[in-house]
């Protein structure tokens, strides 16, 4: 395979598996047809896929209740659909330190629509919850708890089994948009309330495609209102789970895509060890600050460089004009978390690893910015 210089697979995968793109063109090409809303041989086949990608994300997630698995355009609107729900009578929020903009633009919008109060979870220096201190901050008025389960920042990775211990009957929200698919998570043992993920990151698939896993609907309001093809006599929305949150015709053409990369998983082309050394390699060079985890067994697929003294964009500009090697530059519409690290004022150079890369591409980023760095 050729070398891989693409690295921001946190903002969004790259390569995809062929299978992904030949089952989007299937659709769109041969099968066609409704989700949902006809009875006849063409319509059966798109219903068919559609639940048999809603099973297997159930599986993916660790439930048993794949109904309450519901899909959505991406984990921004599943988070919504869950904060305007659990919030509009107002109460108190807690948040992890890293948290992205999907859940402090809400909050902080909710905190004047209905007097919201949010605040941080106690947590270490690289954002990583303190659950010995956890149980401290729940309070008799905390009606939610909001928890990135892998920063898109420094990648730390956060304990959710403890978290759920420590927060007891305090619903938790956990925001899996970095490592759904790249993390094994159990929702059921773990007793997680919603999960919202996003299918186009670490899953593989294509964009606009997402989803919402929702322990207990009751209580939860649609974020959309509209078609559902079931209970069409009546103006309210079904009361059935997912038809009640998913109003409208779903990116059937993604669901397809995301089917395929959910089938068709590609095996990893690099080994733990090999990842822990190339952040190793880069801490060892003088001249960079590398954000991660304070301990290695904490870190997932993503960190980043700040090159005290100079601009982030220059050390990517640099990266990309003479190397071709693809990063982001800049907060990554996470603020908070920056806020959090000490890097609000300069922003950072992110690195997003996928299953693509190998420790020859690795070994080709290293030198790479050895280069760009020299005096």
């Amino acid at each position: 395979m050729e070398r891989i210089t693409y690295f921001d697979n946190a903002a969004t995968s790259f390569p995809k598996p062929p299978a992904v793109a030949a089952a989007m063109s299937r659709y769109l090409n041969e099968v066609g047809g409704p989700y949902g809303r006809s009875a006849y041989t063409r319509a059966f086949d798109v219903s068919r896929t559609v639940e048999k990608t809603r099973d297997l994300l159930a599986q993916r997630m660790g439930t048993r209740h794949g109904d309450q698995v519901v899909f959505a355009p991406n984990a921004t609107h599943a988070i919504n659909l869950v904060l305007r729900s659990v919030l509009r009578k107002g109460g108190r929020v807690l948040i992890s330190p890293l948290e992205h903009n999907a859940v402090t633009r809400p909050l902080a919008a909710f905190a004047e629509q209905y007097g919201v109060v949010f605040e941080r979870m106690p947590h270490f220096a690289d954002g990583r919850i303190d659950v010995n201190r956890l149980a401290e901050v729940v309070t008799g008025d905390t009606v939610l708890a909001v928890v990135n389960h892998q920063s898109n920042v420094n990648g730390v990775i956060q304990p959710l089994q403890q978290i759920k211990q420590q927060l007891g009957a305090v619903p938790l929200l956990v925001d899996a948009s970095q490592t759904f698919g790249a993390i094994p998570v159990q929702v059921d043992d773990w007793a997680i309330d919603f999960l919202a993920f996003t299918g186009h990151k670490a899953l593989l698939g294509p964009t606009g495609t997402g989803g919402l896993f929702m322990r207990d609907p009751a209580g939860l309001e649609p974020l959309i209102y509209g078609g559902t093809g079931s209970a069409s006599e009546s103006f309210t929305m079904p009361e059935e789970v997912p038809d009640r949150f998913e109003a409208g015709t779903p990116n059937i053409a993604g669901i397809y895509g995301l089917l395929a990369a959910l089938q068709e998983t590609p095996p990893c082309r690099h080994s733990r060890e090999e990842y822990r050394r190339f952040i190793a390699e880069l801490q060892s060079i003088p001249a960079l600050k590398v954000l991660c985890a304070e301990h290695f067994d904490h870190q997932g697929d993503v960190f980043s460089l700040l090159q005290p003294g100079s601009d982030p964009a220059t050390l990517g500009r640099r990266l990309f004009e003479d190397f071709g090697i693809e990063t982001r530059i800049g907060l990554h519409c996470a603020p908070l978390a920056h806020q959090t690290l000490g890097t609000a004022a300069s922003g950072t150079l992110r690195i997003g690893v996928s299953r693509y890369h190998a420790a020859s591409d690795f070994t080709y980023f290293c030198d790479a910015v050895r280069t760009c760095i020299q005096p």
